[in-house]
């Protein structure tokens, strides 16, 4: 079973329904609900995710989103040593880097991510939810 780390914005398309992105976004957690991919984000991917949910609903609905959506992830902990690795990296999106060494630091070995840009010389796959689902 694949163990894949998705970003915000591939969670962000899930529970805003995001025009041209929301099919692959729940296709991709379909698998997770089915137990055929197992799925992490980061402790800061919930807390970024409510922020912008709160944008567009009250406090509430986005926490109940969130409680229903935490059933088909792991959140993963957000720790001293990652928060270093980041600071230290030659990434120039720092959310990104504390992704990128979230999934390292948890050995992940691929992300699922619309901004691949962000994550290029990496080590590891950095996939589209729609490339990571051509491959299935």
């Amino acid at each position: 079973m694949d163990k894949l780390f998705v970003d915000t914005n591939i969670v962000i398309d899930l529970l805003q329904k995001r025009e041209d992105f929301f099919e692959e976004a729940q296709e991709l957690f379909t698998l997770a609900d089915r137990k055929k991919v197992k799925l992490f984000i980061s402790s800061l991917t919930i807390a970024n995710t409510h922020l912008l949910l709160s944008r567009h609903y009250n406090s509430n609905v986005a926490r109940k989103l969130l409680a229903k959506f935490k059933v088909l992830v792991e959140v993963l902990a957000l720790d001293d040593k990652i928060i270093e690795l980041a600071l230290t990296s030659d990434m120039k999106d720092f959310e990104d880097a504390i992704q990128f060494y979230t999934a390292i630091e948890n050995d992940i070995n691929i992300i699922i991510t619309r901004n691949k840009k962000d994550f290029q010389k990496q080590n590891i796959p950095i996939l589209t939810a729609k490339e990571y689902l051509s491959r299935k």
